[in-house]
C-alpha cells in the first residue's frame, strides 16, 4: 500500500467523504476531550494517552512503517500552524 507523508488512507469505501468523516470524527475526540476535563483531568495527560492510541491504531491498521512516514511529516505540519487555534505562539 502506497501512502504519502501527508496523509494515510482512510477505508477506500469511504470515497469522497474522508474530510466529512474525519471532521465528525474531530467532534467525537474533542467532545471526549472536553467530558474528560469537566471530570478533572489533566488536559496534557489525555493529549499524550490520545496521540498514543491514535498511533497504536494507525500501526494495527497500516503498519509500522507507514505509520512513520506519516509520522516524519508531523514536525511541517506543527511548525506551519496545520494543529495552531487562535494565537500562534
Amino acid at each position: 500500500m502506497s501512502t504519502s507523508p501527508d496523509d494515510l488512507p482512510l477505508d477506500p469505501t469511504l470515497g469522497e467523504d474522508r474530510s466529512d468523516a474525519r471532521r465528525v470524527a474531530y467532534g467525537y475526540v474533542e467532545d471526549a476531550f472536553n467530558e474528560a476535563q469537566q471530570d478533572g483531568l489533566d488536559s496534557d495527560a489525555l493529549a499524550h494517552a490520545a496521540l498514543f492510541a491514535a498511533f497504536r491504531t494507525l500501526v494495527e491498521t497500516y503498519g509500522e512503517e507507514a505509520t512513520a512516514v506519516f509520522a516524519e511529516a508531523l514536525p511541517g505540519k506543527v511548525r506551519g500552524g496545520a494543529f495552531t487555534s487562535g494565537t500562534r505562539h
